[in-house]
């Protein structure tokens, strides 16, 4: 497409909403049977019919039931996005859908409601190219976002200073950027009043428990309610320089020279906060096409997870594998560790996750989670059988699920260089260091066969996985 059309491409309105079918639990009438469900725990309660320990086993086994329920959901809403990661033809939109999740962080685990979740990752993907203040405005009165900061406890005489407002400005000016704690306390009044009703879901705003008064805020006074003190923080130079050299970050590297960061936030600034234009800005710039840029960022486990789908061509991101590797690497959907969303970068690797990653790959190629067991005396006969019964179900799961017919059509296989180089291009999209490609090449020339099995080819690319060079993007 030549670099021009490409970002054009991937700055294009794509709308493939129909082809991802929401959850069923998301249709207003399964919604209000989980209310109903909700309410079931008042109601025992309440139910004086009981005794006080059969009121406590029926809550128990009431609360355990929602609990299965909401994780069934939470899983299901994450499964549904990874999967729009990995087909829709909106990419940028679904990266930009993440990058909002890492900035405006909200745990499920707090919030307790997989609906709210789901709603607040569809108003994410709506404004992902957007406006960036509009969206903040929005967030502001996101019922998930409201939970997780317990704005509606913050009423007028009953402040909830630290967390909530320092979350806010967290989101727009980054940590400690040129606001004191009176600062806080006074944009604390302008947020009083905004309210939530838990069980539908549905923010309001009541007049009496709002602080009227006249308030100042980083040299601006008046009597500011949430959407003024917004407004004032997107009048400052540093929200602007914050969000360009995030953005830039998420895209490209880490730590960008004032040079790169200044143009970018004055144009950001003066478009209004529009993000769109400013992506494009970033894409075409030739910093962003330079060496310091190219293949030097590591992925996030879930880019990852998408990646390796999409480059082995599977129908969905495996869901069991996808939810394991998660935890284990450390970036779950819908749990970032706190307000501040995953740290990234540098964070992502280390010993034990490089090695996961390389299991991960040859779980999904191979068949292989990393090895053998055998019992402590060496009696370990019933546990290989064991195993080979295993390693049989899992590669004809693999086999079914990974086409190793047009990763490695058949007669690629009979050219050993041109399979490699093949390999190479769909997996690296560069050229490696001539030591990576020998280990290719010594393995592709340890078998004796003519032609590469779909096993062979597995572990070809299972050892393509293995490089730190894969680890980048």
């Amino acid at each position: 497409m030549g670099r021009g059309n490409a970002v054009d491409y991937l700055l294009s309105d794509h709308d493939d909403t129909d082809k991802f079918a929401e959850p069923e639990w998301t249709d207003p009438g399964a919604v209000e049977e989980s209310l109903r469900d909700f309410m079931e725990i008042r109601r025992i309660n309440n139910d004086q019919s009981l005794s006080p320990e059969e009121r406590d086993m029926a809550r128990r086994e009431a609360q355990r039931k929602q609990r299965l329920q909401q994780r069934k959901m939470t899983l299901e809403s994450i499964e549904l996005w990874l999967n729009r990661m990995l087909s829709s033809q909106a990419q940028t939109r679904e990266k930009m859908t993440l990058f909002w999740h890492g900035h405006f962080a909200t745990s499920v685990q707090k919030v307790k409601s997989p609906l709210l979740m789901h709603q607040q990752n569809a108003l994410f993907r709506k404004q992902a190219l957007g406006n960036f203040k509009a969206l903040t405005h929005e967030i502001c009165e996101d019922p998930a976002m409201m939970l997780y900061l317990d704005t509606d406890k913050n009423v007028k005489g009953q402040r909830r200073v630290h967390g909530l407002i320092k979350s806010q400005l967290l989101f727009t000016l980054g940590e400690g950027s040129g606001y004191t704690e009176t600062d806080i306390a006074e944009a604390a009044r302008a947020f009083t009043g905004y309210q939530l009703n838990r069980l539908a879901g549905k923010p309001k705003f009541v007049p009496r428990k709002h602080d009227n008064g006249e308030k100042t805020f980083m040299g601006k006074s008046g009597a500011f309610n949430q959407d003024a003190i917004v407004d004032v923080v997107f009048e400052t130079p540093r929200c602007a320089e914050f969000m360009a050299a995030k953005l830039w970050e998420f895209f490209a590297y880490e730590t960008p020279s004032d040079g790169i960061v200044e143009p970018l936030a004055k144009q950001f600034r003066e478009s209004g906060y529009e993000v769109k234009p400013l992506l494009r800005t970033i894409f075409l710039s030739e910093a962003f096409n330079s060496a310091e840029a190219l293949r030097t960022q590591i992925k996030s486990p879930v880019q990852f997870i998408v990646q390796m789908a999409r480059e082995l061509e599977l129908p969905k991101v495996p869901p069991r594998i996808a939810w394991n590797a998660m935890q284990q690497l450390g970036q779950v959907l819908y749990n970032p560790p706190n307000v501040a969303g995953w740290e990234g970068g540098r964070s992502w690797i280390n010993t034990n996750t490089l090695l996961t990653r390389y299991n991960i790959a040859g779980f999904l190629l191979t068949g292989d989670g990393g090895g053998k067991h055998r019992d402590d005396k060496g009696n370990d006969r019933k546990m290989k059988m064991r195993e080979r019964l295993k390693e049989r179900k899992i590669a004809q799961m693999r086999n079914a699920f990974v086409p190793f017919d047009r990763l490695a059509p058949p007669d690629l296989r009979e050219d050993r260089a041109a399979l490699i180089a093949a390999l190479t291009e769909r997996f690296f999209h560069a050229d490696l260091p001539d030591k990576d490609l020998a280990k290719f090449r010594d393995y592709a020339d340890s078998k004796e066969s003519k032609r590469f099995t779909d096993q062979e080819v597995g572990e070809l690319i299972h050892l393509m996985m293995s490089t730190p060079q894969y680890q980048l993007a």
